[in-house]
């Protein structure tokens, strides 16, 4: 067992903070208005780029492109503003609202369209958009820290614009120099929106059960026909054409997965000058009712169902090679992927400055730090207190892992030979840590702070149930967690023989020779913690890749979702020590706290994940045979 750092508790033992410290002194001051309204953490999210993730070094060595300090300050200020100021007010109405379908017609809430079109004219989905097309070619990183703005002013906005970003990926990378020339300049420029087409009604995650076919015409092009479900702004009212991406099987096309081909399929079909023309046959059939996210319309879609046009069929073009369209929109579901990650980071912002916001003003019992007279606001309890350290250092943490995804795929982009295959792997390690684990710590966080509510936050007019309804939907949606654990432990941890993991894991244990070797006194014990947990990760993943190696796929399997946590704890724990560290003297005191109470109250987790992963498989397994011959 595990020994109990006695340097890294207050002097009482009971909890690991500092005693000496009121913790209220490292929040929000003053309160928050009644409504609770987001305000970027604009420093916060700079300080993560630059020393966080290698941006700043980046920068400093002209490897950023014309990116510096002061644009990057800028812009995120300039973002921070439009999210805080414009989108965020708009979140309670999108909510409540909902869209409404009519005639195949998808309207949005009341402001959300002219909302949109206000963020495009603002330059905010060009960002990162290749500078051939109009965009401005800004790193991933900061379109990011961008996104998780726009996310948290509502998660509801930010899904839409996600999956255009991941259709110019798409495109710039399989699509041909005609169809780019068409289609790349509107989706850069925000003018039309795109969206990714994989679900069908009988086919979930298991994408070798889609049937939706393409049937070529003879001019290069072809017609679609099939539904496809679950489909993010699918049909909306924002923006003058909407271009699909859909998976589709050619006529003898090989079975499963190997037989699925990607195609470009716009709402309206484009002149040669570049106007709009006839309307394709592709139409919104239903929107569905969902649990939160209510502004963003998730579509079915008819494919060639005969409604528009004389002949049937949704006119559609290739992008990449045949039968290869799992690869081409793999490009996009990676790219989306991290941005749901960035969805977990942001719902966990928002709901942490709402639950501040209350504690700070609520008032409830007798505290003993509390000095006024009469009741003291609820800030000042203990459990209270656990509760908001717990949400902001976990959103801290999961605010790094998808940063240092973002950037290790600014380096792939950037890199050429051995350093290009070093930053492809790092960013395929860090691709389903960053997704699952952000979004499980959505989820957590939103919960928590419900709690903290009390009885008003089962209410939905204090706005904290808002949070929780709509975090829960990004565990699931572009590959579940559960998937995610899966393609970690099976492909991803056995990168390059499994050495791309084992030196990620080294470089985190450079971070906490650094944080010991510092000696400041807000740091005492917490090196030894982190090198416990650390070592735990180190000897699960080479268990992980034993059973890999022998054959003991059901055992990986077992324990793939609670190796992702223990993954996700350990590397964000770290990232918050070297936020500590690299802080200056101002938000030094803010930042140690935080690293400081993970690690010594989330961290103690990875002991029992470690046994879970290496003794739990045979409970689970016989276990689950009981369930099956129940």
């Amino acid at each position: 067992m595990r020994t109990h750092v006695s340097g890294c508790c207050s002097i009482d033992g009971n909890h690991c903070f500092d005693a000496n410290v009121k913790l209220c002194d490292f929040w929000l001051t003053p309160p928050l208005n009644e409504a609770a309204m987001y305000r970027a953490p604009v420093s916060e999210i700079a300080h993560t780029l630059k020393n966080v993730t290698g941006l700043g070094q980046s920068m400093a060595e002209g490897n950023a492109g014309e990116l510096s300090d002061d644009l990057l300050d800028a812009i995120l200020e300039e973002g921070g503003k439009f999210a805080s100021d414009e989108v965020a007010p708009l979140s309670k109405i999108g909510d409540e609202q909902g869209t409404q379908l009519k005639d195949g017609t998808v309207t949005m809430p009341d402001g959300w369209s002219d909302l949109y079109r206000r963020w495009a004219e603002g330059g905010w989905n060009a960002l990162a958009g290749p500078v051939e097309y109009g965009g401005q070619g800004l790193p991933m990183s900061l379109q990011t820290a961008a996104f998780e703005m726009w996310n948290s002013g509502s998660l509801a906005f930010g899904i839409g614009p996600t999956l255009t970003i991941g259709a110019i990926e798409a495109l710039n990378t399989h699509a041909t120099g005609e169809l780019k020339e068409i289609y790349l300049k509107k989706l850069v420029s925000g003018e039309w929106t795109g969206t990714m087409n994989l679900t069908e009604p009988q086919a979930g995650s298991d994408l070798n059960a889609l049937k939706s076919r393409a049937e070529p015409i003879g001019d290069g092009s072809y017609r679609i026909f099939g539904q496809k479900i679950f489909i993010t702004y699918g049909e909306h009212d924002m923006t003058d054409n909407i271009v699909h991406l859909v998976l589709a099987r050619l006529p003898d096309a090989p079975a499963g997965q190997r037989g699925l081909s990607l195609f470009l399929v716009p709402k309206f079909l484009v002149n040669e000058d570049g106007s709009l023309g006839a309307r394709n046959d592709v139409f919104c059939s239903g929107v569905e009712h969902k649990l939160g996210i209510h502004a963003s319309p998730t579509c079915t879609m008819i494919y060639g169902d005969g409604k528009f046009g004389d002949e049937a069929g949704a006119v559609g073009w290739l992008i990449g090679e045949e039968n290869r369209g799992l690869a081409c929109m793999f490009t996009m579901m990676n790219n989306a992927r991290l941005m749901v990650g960035i969805q977990g980071v942001a719902v966990a912002e928002s709901a942490t400055q709402h639950a501040l916001a209350y504690a700070l003003e609520r008032k409830q019992g007798r505290a003993d730090d509390y000095a006024g007279e009469g009741m003291a606001p609820i800030i000042y309890h203990p459990d209270v207190q656990r509760n908001l350290m717990t949400m902001k250092a976990l959103t801290s943490a999961a605010r790094s892992i998808a940063y240092n995804c973002a950037h290790a795929i600014d380096k792939q982009h950037d890199g050429v030979g051995e350093n290009k295959a070093h930053w492809s792997n790092r960013a395929a390690l860090l691709t389903p840590i960053a997704k699952a684990f952000s979004t499980d710590v959505g989820c957590e966080v939103a919960n928590l702070g419900v709690q903290i509510h009390g009885g008003m936050g089962f209410i939905e007019e204090t706005g904290a149930a808002q949070f929780l309804r709509d975090a829960r939907i990004a565990p699931i949606y572009e590959g579940t967690n559960g998937i995610q654990s899966i393609d970690l432990v099976t492909r991803k941890i056995t990168l390059d023989g499994g050495d791309a993991v084992r030196l990620y894991i080294e470089e985190l244990r450079e971070v906490i020779s650094e944080v010991t070797a510092s000696n400041r006194p807000e740091f005492e014990g917490m090196g030894d913690v982190l090198s416990a947990a650390l070592d735990d990760l180190s000897s699960v993943t080479q268990f992980m890749l034993d059973q890999l190696e022998a054959g003991n796929r059901p055992t990986v399997l077992a324990g793939a979702t609670p190796y992702l946590r223990l993954f996700g704890l350990v590397s964000g724990a770290t990232y918050l020590a070297q936020s500590a560290l690299t802080s200056d003297d101002a938000s030094f005191n803010d930042r140690a706290a935080s690293a400081r109470f993970l690690s010594c109250n989330q961290l103690q987790e990875t002991q029992s994940l470690r046994g879970i992963i290496e003794d739990g498989a045979s409970s689970l397994l016989h276990a689950g045979k009981a369930l099956i011959s129940a």
